[in-house]
């Protein structure tokens, strides 16, 4: 079993969108989306065959991505994310910080989203489908990424109820 969801978006996700000033309509529920997605809120932190980390599955070329080619053109943003990690830990292994900090994490996968020049900025957070489409397209746009499959484990793992099949 995973984290609550209830929890994680009161203790992590809000506070985090918070301090960094994001008011993005669809931020909060994307992000709850894309760790129940990746991880199933947390029930792997390092899967098995993946090089990924923590509840949203971010790789290490990701996190370097963010931080080298969107955080340096920004450097409040970028220390206000900095600011969000831990003092020693982050300099001796980054790639941790997104396994152990989930407020860090849960920053760092926000960037992944925020940074795409067309990313929508209108619709309904609500829109399950409008959420697993952003996923698909600007998260995990391999192939095996199913847009059934965001859909599915958003109510499973956030809404607390099964999709029938």
């Amino acid at each position: 079993m995973g984290i609550c969801a209830e929890e994680l978006r009161h203790y992590v996700v809000q506070p985090t969108l918070k301090q960094l000033q994001i008011k993005h309509c669809l931020a909060e529920n994307l992000l709850m989306g894309t760790a129940a997605q990746e991880s199933g809120l947390g029930f792997y932190l390092r899967p098995k065959k993946h090089h990924s980390y923590g509840i949203y599955c971010i790789t290490p070329l990701m996190h370097r991505n963010i931080w080298d080619k969107y955080l340096v053109q920004l450097p409040e943003l970028a220390s206000q994310v900095r600011g969000l990690a831990s003092q020693h830990e982050f300099l001796e292994n980054p790639h941790q910080e997104l396994a152990t900090n989930l407020s860090y994490a849960t920053a760092i996968a926000w960037m992944v989203y925020q940074r795409v020049p067309n990313f929508p900025t209108k619709g309904d957070p609500a829109n399950l489908g409008l959420l697993g489409k952003c996923w698909r397209r600007y998260y995990h746009g391999k192939p095996q990424a199913s847009l059934d499959d965001f859909i599915h484990n958003y109510h499973q793992y956030i809404l607390g109820r099964p999709q029938a099949a």
